[in-house]
């Protein structure tokens, strides 16, 4: 009988983390201090966000989760991201996964969208996030796509299309923020958004933003120095995805079940899988066998700690 060929993994990119140098550590005098850092920050993380390895689709599910755990409180939830993962992984799809659910779904979009222009490139997010479209919000987007084709630099205008969203429609504050990382991954030529914002920007900044189209206020600086902050952390979380990857890459040639190398690359590409998930050409039995072996050697993780309904990821 022929040997089913395989299909080595690809390994990860080397990308290493934003140095201590550029972190922020205490709260810059303005925004020019503030800029430097987005700056640099950003600038450090172009390649990582320009790569088109398979690391990169995880690494953006992995941004798009903490983020949205982050807007629970903004909604009054007290879901977590291991209660976020079990509302989108264990809903059948088609099923309505909740308020919660709904709002990580519209980050994962957001991560997933390539970041052109397009006549309703806006309106999935709206009606993810459960917005009406009327004509307030419709200024928005009209600024939107003038922001997007304008010349100021990137941060200025994810900064301003959040001043303009809370301006016009202040109770889209989860919208304005999903506009900022789509606004500005489109400005740098990103070829999809990495979720950024959400988790470093408090509630009263929101609030504050559109004192910043009458040139009032710290909006500006606090927007970027939000990115830096970011930054820094999606450069770590990158850093350690590659670092779970190439210990996939390295216990791969092990594997010799059928389709072992297509459930691992899956692995590479989604924040989790379940056993009956994997692929379609394993059995349950078979991917269950193959995840028990990869997490004995320390390739994947069991992360929700239960004997039934169990997500495995890097």
């Amino acid at each position: 009988m022929a040997k089913t060929a395989r299909h080595p993994l690809p390994p990860p990119p080397s990308f290493s983390a934003l140095p201590a140098v550029l972190r922020p550590k205490t709260e810059p005098e303005g925004p020019a201090d503030a800029g430097f850092l987005a700056g640099s920050a950003l600038a450090w993380l172009h390649p990582i966000a320009c790569d088109e390895h398979p690391i990169g689709s995880l690494w953006r599910q992995r941004l798009a989760l903490a983020n949205a755990a982050a807007l629970m409180p903004l909604m009054g939830r007290s879901e977590d991201e291991a209660a976020l993962r079990d509302a989108v992984v264990l809903t059948r799809p088609g099923d309505d996964p909740g308020p919660a659910g709904q709002v990580l779904l519209a980050w994962r979009r957001l991560a997933e969208r390539q970041t052109q222009l397009v006549d309703d490139w806006w309106l999935s997010a709206s009606a993810m996030l459960r917005l009406s479209v009327d004509e307030p919000m419709r200024n928005v987007y009209r600024v939107a796509e003038r922001l997007a084709r304008g010349e100021a630099n990137p941060v200025a205008a994810a900064a301003e299309i959040v001043a303009v969203a809370m301006k016009f429609r202040p109770d889209a504050e989860l919208l304005a923020l999903w506009l900022a990382d789509a606004m500005l991954a489109f400005r740098l030529k990103w070829p999809r958004p990495v979720p950024l914002l959400a988790r470093e920007v408090r509630r009263k900044d929101l609030r504050a933003a559109p004192a910043h189209l009458d040139g009032n206020g710290r909006w500006l600086a606090t927007c970027a120095l939000a990115y830096a902050r970011a930054a820094a952390r999606a450069s770590d979380l990158h850093v350690d995805l590659c670092r779970r990857a190439q210990r996939l890459v390295a216990v791969a040639p092990k594997m010799r079940a059928r389709h072992a190398d297509e459930v691992m690359l899956i692995l590479m590409l989604e924040d989790v899988q379940t056993a009956r998930s994997a692929t379609d050409a394993m059995s349950e039995r078979a991917a269950r066998r193959l995840f028990d072996r990869l997490e004995m050697l320390g390739a994947v993780r069991e992360l929700t700690g239960r004997p039934t309904f169990r997500l495995y990821g890097l």
